[in-house]
């Protein structure tokens, strides 16, 4: 498992995920491999055990939840015997009619979850084919066909079996967002166990069906019914009859103002549905207080209330019983039960999402994963939808600003970031959305700590940055890409470094810097990022020069453009590039004096180092390559080690070829310097680097060469004595071992 399951952790807790789960990914994505094809293309399993029931449920929902579920896949589920299915979920995943029959239909389903299934599956083609099977017809309890188009054309043939009076056994449906109509509903309330439905957003326009269930209906959500044709006081008088209603939803995400239906229920006293626990009637404008007051005094039983867009959450009321949740905005506790409840109702999610931000504005010092985790969930949930992830992403800045994300679980952030990633992807033309998501990356602990796709990431922020010349964001771009880019590993490098464009965009900001004379963050942080893209890789280094990146003339400014153009001289095949007169004299100029930094020194110095060590590749007068040689070894001994970190590098096998004996002593003596100042700063990473890219061998032959300038030996004798003592240092018991041995003999 370890190749593709590497990292994968519950997004909701800060801890591993099961072991179960895992497998069952792994399942996933192994099934070309795991099954073999049949004549009419669907997979079946070369083997299987006898999978436990719950085992088999799990895997289905898991193919359904990664994408891979389809009429292909969902062949393995024929096996009967080995793969018995009891909660079937295959949400949103594309299904003929034909494959869901022969796939789901044979097993004994207790629960069937179809919401959203595209490809021409229908909900008459689904009844269809559960009531072929007589065993379904008595064990189904629960179906779901929201957002499914029911084809009830196709139901209007003489076999009564396939209505939804024929699944005798049906305790909760669920047809939210579908083309039910007024005679398929009388037809529903004919079930004799039906306790659970749900007709949102239907095109019912009657409901006095429902008096057929009134002694067994427990939960009717009613949301949306925007062509119901019955007076206010009909549909109070056919809802007071439900004598075993518990919960009821009346709420509507239109917003509108007032409903008498409500009006009358919130003020009829007690009398009516007064065994009700659940009401809801968020979106339903201009609810009083005192109606909400009336309600919930008469109610003692009451557990929740839905106010979302009422303007009635602030009842003091509310506040005095703390086994009532309300589902509102007035404050904190009634913003966040919004967001749990309202999961899959867009609009009361987005309005739900803009009180969060108001509130989270203030929220500077808390660290709150339990709210980020309700705004990540929204943003999963409606992944599509701008007007949802455009105040998610200011909510999800506001959680994570500053200090706020050090505290926060790592596997929630991952997740968050993945979502921020899809929303800049999905919205790249949304200036506001891209800014928000920007100022996410923008935190430390997440560039340098949160696992996430950096090389995606760092594409995503570019394209953004070619379109944007706000100052204080392109500052803040070119920090992410900066931070972004020096942690992607050498594969990644390339492949950005590849594409010219990003060598463009980057470049053109240095140039932008030079011409305005200014030496700024914005400065730096570019030249971070083309020093990472440019390093060990050949192709972003040509791009470099391609781009005009050798016209600037900004090293004496900051040293990182001499940083940049010392990885293009490591770069052989470039060198040639690079024999410019004019170039390598401007070059010389920085290697030392008063006005100069070390760092730029010694970037310089690396530059004339690499471009002088191969003399037949020399093409300009030989006289000014002793010059630069002479003068290389002379500055270089002039250079005092900085006390913060100047340089850190990936590998020293560009050094090696400066190593040789064969090489001038110059450009020795810089190859052994740049070695002396990592080993010296960061002791433990390099003399280990050193010993295992096999650079001590380089180093001892140097040593003992009698032809090596003594500058050179002293260097090169010092990093052995610094190899030698971390050694000692990492591996005590080796070392007493070895005084032993030398003591006994």
């Amino acid at each position: 498992l370890e190749g593709d399951l590497k990292g994968l952790t519950n997004a909701e807790e800060s801890c591993p995920v099961a072991l179960s789960e895992l497998c069952l990914a792994q399942v996933c994505l192994s099934l070309d491999s795991l099954c073999r094809t049949q004549p009419d293309g669907s997979l079946r399993l070369s083997w299987a055990p006898l999978l436990p029931q719950e085992m088999a449920d799990q895997l289905l929902h898991k193919m359904a939840a990664q994408g891979t579920l389809n009429d292909r896949t969902v062949g393995i589920f024929r096996s009967c015997e080995q793969l018995r299915l009891r909660r079937a979920c295959v949400r949103s995943s594309p299904l003929s009619a034909e494959a869901f029959r022969l796939a789901l239909c044979p097993h004994r389903l207790q629960e069937l979850d179809a919401s959203g299934v595209p490809g021409g599956l229908t909900g008459a083609h689904i009844l269809s084919g559960l009531a072929s099977n007589p065993e379904c017809r008595a064990s189904l309890q629960r179906l779901t066909l929201s957002r499914l188009q029911l084809g009830w054309t196709s139901l209007e043939v003489k076999e009564e079996q396939v209505g939804f009076s024929s699944l005798q056994g049906l305790r909760t449906l669920n047809l939210a967002n579908t083309d039910l109509t007024d005679p398929f509903l009388e037809d529903i309330c004919t079930l004799p166990k039906l306790e659970v439905l749900d007709i949102s957003s239907t095109p019912v326009t009657e409901l006095s069906a429902l008096l057929g269930c009134r002694l067994t209906l427990r939960s009717l959500t009613a949301h949306g019914l925007r062509q119901l044709d019955m007076s206010p006081a009909r549909v109070i008088s056919i809802l007071s009859q439900l004598h075993a209603l518990r919960h009821l939803d009346l709420s509507d995400d239109r917003f509108v103002s007032g409903d008498e239906a409500v009006r009358l229920l919130l003020e009829g006293g007690s009398g009516i549905l007064p065994a009700l626990v659940s009401l809801d009637v968020s979106g339903r404008k201009k609810v009083t207080e005192g109606a909400v007051t009336a309600f919930v005094e008469g109610r003692r039983g009451l557990l929740f209330l839905g106010l979302l867009a009422t303007g009635a959450g602030s009842c003091d009321v509310l506040s005095g019983n703390n086994n009532l949740k309300v589902a509102g905005e007035a404050n904190e506790k009634q913003i966040c039960e919004s967001l749990r409840r309202y999961r899959e109702r867009e609009c009361f999610t987005r309005e739900a999402l803009v009180h969060l931000y108001q509130l989270t504005n203030d929220m500077y010092d808390q660290t709150r994963p339990d709210i980020l985790k309700l705004v990540l969930g929204g943003m999963q949930n409606y992944s599509e939808s701008l007007h949802v992830q455009l105040v998610a992403s200011a909510c999800v800045f506001n959680l994570t600003n500053q200090d706020m994300a050090v505290g926060m679980p790592h596997p929630l952030l991952s997740a968050v970031v993945h979502q921020v990633l899809e929303a800049m992807r999905s919205f790249p033309s949304h200036q506001q959305l891209q800014k928000n998501c920007l100022l996410v990356l923008c935190s430390d602990t997440i560039l340098q700590d949160v696992p996430f796709d950096r090389f995606e990431a760092a594409k995503l922020v570019m394209n953004w940055l070619s379109g944007h010349v706000d100052r204080t964001l392109q500052r803040m771009a070119v920090a992410v890409i900066s931070i972004l880019v020096a942690k992607l590993s050498t594969e990644q490098t390339t492949q950005l470094g590849a594409d010219i464009f990003i060598m463009k965009q980057l470049l053109g900001i240095v140039q932008q810097k030079a011409m305005a004379g200014v030496v700024d963050s914005t400065l730096k942080f570019a030249l971070s990022a083309l020093w990472n893209l440019t390093d060990e890789t050949p192709t972003a280094s040509r791009h470099f020069i391609q781009c005009q990146g050798l016209e600037l003339r900004l090293m004496n400014m900051v040293p990182g453009l001499s940083v940049v153009q010392n990885n293009i001289a490591e770069v052989e095949e470039l060198q040639a590039d690079m024999m410019q007169e004019d170039l390598l004299e401007h070059v010389v100029t920085l290697l030392q004096g008063p006005q100069v930094e070390v760092g730029v020194s010694y970037f310089a110095g690396g530059i004339l180092a690499h471009l002088t060590s191969r003399q037949d590749a020399w093409t300009l007068d030989q006289g000014l390559r002793q010059t630069i040689l002479e003068q290389l070894h002379a500055a270089i001994l002039t250079w005092a080690l900085p006390e913060r970190e100047m340089v850190s590098y990936r590998s020293f096998r560009p050094f090696f070829s400066l190593l040789q004996t064969s090489q001038p002593a110059g450009v020795q003596l810089w190859a052994v310097w740049a070695m002396h100042l990592v080993c010296t700063q960061n002791g433990v990473q390099y003399c280990h680097m050193l010993q295992v890219e096999g650079a001590v061998e380089l180093l001892k032959t140097l040593s003992s060469d009698l032809d090596t300038h003594s500058n050179v030996r002293g260097m090169a004798e010092s990093i052995l004595g610094m190899v030698e003592c971390h050694q000692t240092t990492s591996n005590p018991l080796r070392t007493q071992t070895e005084k032993g041995h030398h003591g006994r003999s």
